[in-house]
C-alpha cells in the first residue's frame, strides 16, 4: 500500500536515506519509537549541511547552536530491521530565533510495479538558535535565514 503526504513527500522536501540497523530495533525487530527522533535529527543535520553549514563550525566560529524546543510524533506503521527509509525535512515556520519543521519517515520498497512508499511517522519539531556559551536564545543570522528561505 502506498501513501502520499501533503507535507513532507513533496518534490521540494529535503530527503535523506537511512537504513534500519539491529541497534535501532527492539526485541520484536521493530524500530524503537524514540529512534525516529534520532533519524529526524540526522536528516535535519544533513539538510543544514546541504545548505553549507556544519553544526560544529557554527558553534566554533559563530558561537551558536540549535537545540530542540519541542517535538510531537505520530506513528502510522512500523519500520523493521533492514528497511530502507527516506527521511524528509520541510521548514514549516521561520521565526527570529527558531524554526519549525515537519519531518516524515517513509519506507521505500522496490516492487515489480515500481517504488512503493509507506508513511511510517510524521513529526513536528521546533528548534531554537542559542548562544553556545550561555544557552540563551539568539537571532538566527540574517544570511542564514535568507539561505533557508531561498531553498524552500
Amino acid at each position: 500500500m502506498s501513501s502520499n503526504s501533503v507535507d513532507g513527500n513533496s518534490s521540494d522536501a529535503f530527503a535523506w536515506p537511512v537504513r534500519v540497523y539491529y541497534e535501532d530495533t527492539d526485541t520484536g525487530g521493530v524500530v524503537f519509537y524514540a529512534n525516529y527522533l534520532k533519524f529526524f535529527e540526522r536528516a535535519r543535520t544533513e539538510w543544514l549541511r546541504a545548505l553549507g553549514y556544519s553544526q560544529q563550525a557554527l558553534a566554533e566560529s559563530a558561537g551558536l547552536i540549535f537545540v530542540v524546543k519541542n517535538t510531537a510524533v505520530d506513528y502510522f506503521a512500523p519500520a523493521r530491521l533492514d528497511d530502507e527509509l527516506k527521511l524528509t525535512v520541510v521548514v514549516e515556520q521561520f521565526r527570529n530565533a527558531s524554526l519549525a519543521f515537519v519531518q516524515e519517515a517513509w519506507r521505500i520498497k522496490g516492487t515489480s510495479q515500481g517504488t512503493e512508499q509507506t508513511l511510517l511517522a510524521r513529526g513536528r519539531i521546533t528548534i531554537v538558535c542559542v548562544d553556545a556559551a550561555s544557552f540563551r536564545p539568539q537571532a538566527i543570522p540574517e544570511e542564514m535565514l535568507a539561505r533557508f528561505k531561498g531553498n524552500l
